[in-house]
Order: C-alpha cells, then sequence, then structure tokens
C-alpha cells in the first residue's frame, strides 16, 4: 500500500518521490522500501499535482508511526497523505475492501457484490481486481503513448528493461514504427536527391 508524505511531493521539479511503503504480515502494519527494495522517482503530472493539493486542503496529514522493515522493527514516524478517520495507517485490505473494490464495481468494470453479501474479502476479492491492477494501468497507458522502455524499467522498479518488457511489450502496438518513419524519411529523401541528378534538366557532368 502506498504511503506517500507531503515531503514526498515536488511541485517544482514535477516528480513524486516513492521513499517508503505500508506492509503488512498477519494484520501487523509496518513501513518498508518500495516493490523491489528500491526507492524511485516518477513523474508528476500536472493534473495529479492539482489534486494532491486539493486533497492536502482537504484532508491534512496525519503523522503515523510504524515499525521499519518488519513488524518488530524500530518505529519510525511519517506524516501520511492517507489515513484511517482513526488517524491510522491504510492497510491494504482495508483499501481493497472499503475503497478500492466497491469503485470497479459501480463502474461496472467487475461485477457487482451480491447483497447481503461479505465484503470483498477472499473470494469475493480475487487478486486480478485488486488496487495493484493500478500499476499495470499505468504502464499499458505510459508505454502505448511512447515511453522509452529504459525510462518505464526506472519508474517501475524493475531491475532490467527486459522484465518492462516481458510483462508490457504487448502494450506497445506501434513499437517499430517511429523507425520505419525514420528510415521511411532517409530513403525517401536520398530518392529526391537521386531523382533530381537523373532529371533530364538537371546539369550533366563531363
Amino acid at each position: 500500500m502506498p504511503g506517500p508524505s507531503p515531503a514526498d511531493i515536488d511541485h517544482a521539479r514535477g516528480v513524486l518521490h516513492i521513499p517508503h511503503q505500508i506492509q503488512a504480515i498477519r494484520g501487523r502494519l509496518y513501513f518498508a522500501l518500495p516493490k523491489g527494495k528500491k526507492t524511485r522517482t516518477v513523474d508528476m503530472p500536472s493534473s495529479v499535482a492539482e489534486e494532491l493539493k486539493r486533497h492536502v486542503e482537504a484532508f491534512p496529514p496525519v503523522e503515523v508511526e510504524l515499525p521499519w522493515g518488519k513488524p518488530e522493527g524500530q518505529g519510525r514516524k511519517f506524516s501520511l497523505l492517507l489515513a484511517t478517520r482513526l488517524g491510522n495507517a491504510v492497510a491494504v485490505n482495508t483499501w481493497n475492501t472499503y475503497t478500492w473494490k466497491p469503485a470497479p464495481a459501480e463502474a461496472d468494470i467487475i461485477p457487482p457484490r451480491a447483497q447481503g453479501a461479505n465484503p470483498w474479502q477472499g473470494a469475493a476479492a480475487p487478486k486480478d481486481d485488486g488496487f495493484h491492477v493500478l500499476r499495470h494501468t499505468y504502464a499499458s497507458i505510459m508505454l502505448e503513448a511512447g515511453e522509452p522502455v529504459v525510462t518505464s524499467a526506472r519508474w517501475f522498479g524493475h531491475s532490467s528493461p527486459a522484465i518492462t518488457l516481458g510483462y508490457y511489450a504487448h502494450f506497445m502496438p506501434e513499437a517499430g514504427s517511429k523507425g520505419r518513419t525514420a528510415i521511411d524519411g532517409l530513403l525517401g529523401e536520398r530518392g529526391d536527391r537521386q531523382a533530381g541528378r537523373n532529371s533530364p534538366d538537371s546539369p550533366q557532368a563531363r
């Protein structure tokens, strides 16, 4: 579960730093490094920056202390942008159950929960529909828009662009089109020059 802090938002550079996340083992929450045990910095679109500003104004950050690295780790404090009504860190299961799952169900993206059924837990909350799907959505949008794989791999925390390609190559339908366009431009330009030299009206070398 992300655990963004106000200090992680760099409006001047238009980036968002990701130095930690919130993990859980048997319901015990703790702060940890992001996926792959790597901190990272990602681009922050202006629309996201504006939404974050509005969120901070409406819901002031809450300082939360949790163990670091493991449930038994040394306590560390971070000012969090997302917290429960009681001022606690948000567990991923809680987020999936009460915030994330109802949203795609309301939008008819996933089947609605049957009336009287248990909350979005267990079999009613398959991982394929979980909050983690936003990571894949972000990846597909970036790659379909032509973002370089090397840059995308750094944002996703992959150790190699090959890993990114292995997961998301099918989201790159236009791969190769830029190269084709460049070669067409080169050969077309040379062809035009050659045609000019072969014209009956062009000067002939003696």
